[in-house]
C-alpha cells in the first residue's frame, strides 16, 4: 500500500489493484480542427494536459499499473448514437454539430476518422486496454466494469477531457460501482469556462472521491529498485472492446 496526499484527506491505495483511466484523449477533444475546436470551445490548455498525462502514464507503466483508455466513437451511420427516443443526439456535441452542419456528417467522432483517433503523443502501448463508448460515461453500455473486476482493480486514477463531462460522468459511475476514484487535477481539461473544472473538483472532493496533482501521483508511483520490473502476470494485450 502507498499513502497519497490527496484532497480532502490522504488515502492509502494498492498499486497492484490500481489503474490509470485516460478519458477521450482524442483529436476531437485535444487537437486544433477537432470537434471541440470546431464547436468554439477553448482548447488552448490541451497541449499541457497531454504532456501531463504522458508523464503519469510513464510512471504508471514503470510500476506495472495498467492503463485503460476510454474512446468515444460512433458507427458511420450513427446508429449507436441513439435514435429519436434517446436524449443523446440532442445533447452530445458531435451529434448536435453534425446535425447542424451537414457537411460534417460522418466526420466527427466516427470510428476510423482522424477526429476519432487518440492523439499521437498518447497512443496506447502493448499491454494497455482500449474500451470504446458511445455515451459520456465509460461504464454506460460497455464492459468496463467486468474488465476491471476481472483484473482485481479497485482504485482508479482519472485523466482526460472533458473534466466536467466525460471525466466526471465516468468518475461518478466508478464511485457508484464501488471503485475508489482519484482525479488527477492537472491531467484533465474542462469544456467551457475554468469554473466548470473547479466545480468538478468540488464535486469530487465533497461527494465522489479524491483529487491530487500529477506530480504527487508520479512521485508516489516511483518504484523501489527491487520493484522496477512490472509484473508480467498483470499484463494484458492491447485491444478495443
Amino acid at each position: 500500500m502507498i499513502q497519497l496526499a490527496t484532497r480532502p484527506e490522504p488515502i492509502e491505495v494498492d498499486p497492484g489493484q490500481s489503474a490509470v483511466v485516460v478519458v477521450d484523449m482524442q483529436n476531437a477533444f485535444a487537437s486544433p480542427g477537432g470537434l471541440l475546436d470546431l464547436a468554439g470551445v477553448d482548447i488552448s490548455g490541451a497541449a499541457e494536459v497531454v504532456r501531463t498525462i504522458r508523464g503519469v502514464l510513464e510512471a504508471a507503466r514503470s510500476r506495472g499499473v495498467p492503463v485503460v483508455y476510454l474512446q468515444t466513437g460512433y458507427k458511420p451511420d450513427l446508429s449507436n448514437g441513439g435514435g429519436e427516443a434517446s436524449p443523446n443526439p440532442r445533447k452530445e456535441t458531435a451529434l448536435c454539430l453534425m446535425r447542424a452542419r451537414p457537411e460534417l456528417r460522418g466526420k466527427l467522432l466516427v470510428e476510423g476518422t482522424w477526429d476519432f483517433q487518440i492523439v499521437d503523443e498518447l497512443q496506447p502501448q502493448p499491454g494497455d486496454l482500449v474500451v470504446l463508448k458511445t455515451r459520456y460515461s465509460g461504464f454506460a453500455g460497455t464492459t468496463l466494469d467486468s474488465l476491471l473486476r476481472a483484473r482485481g482493480i479497485r482504485y482508479l486514477f482519472f485523466t482526460g477531457i472533458a473534466t466536467n463531462v466525460c471525466v466526471e460522468s465516468t468518475l461518478r459511475d466508478a464511485y457508484f460501482h464501488e471503485y475508489w476514484p482519484i482525479l488527477v487535477t492537472d491531467g484533465c481539461m474542462q469544456a467551457g469556462p475554468r469554473a466548470a473544472h473547479e466545480a468538478t473538483l468540488f464535486n469530487v472532493e465533497s461527494f465522489f472521491g479524491w483529487t491530487l496533482p500529477a506530480a504527487t501521483l508520479i512521485h508516489s508511483l516511483q518504484p523501489a529498485a527491487a520493484e522496477r520490473a512490472p509484473s508480467a502476470a498483470r499484463a494484458f494485450p492491447t485491444r478495443s472492446l
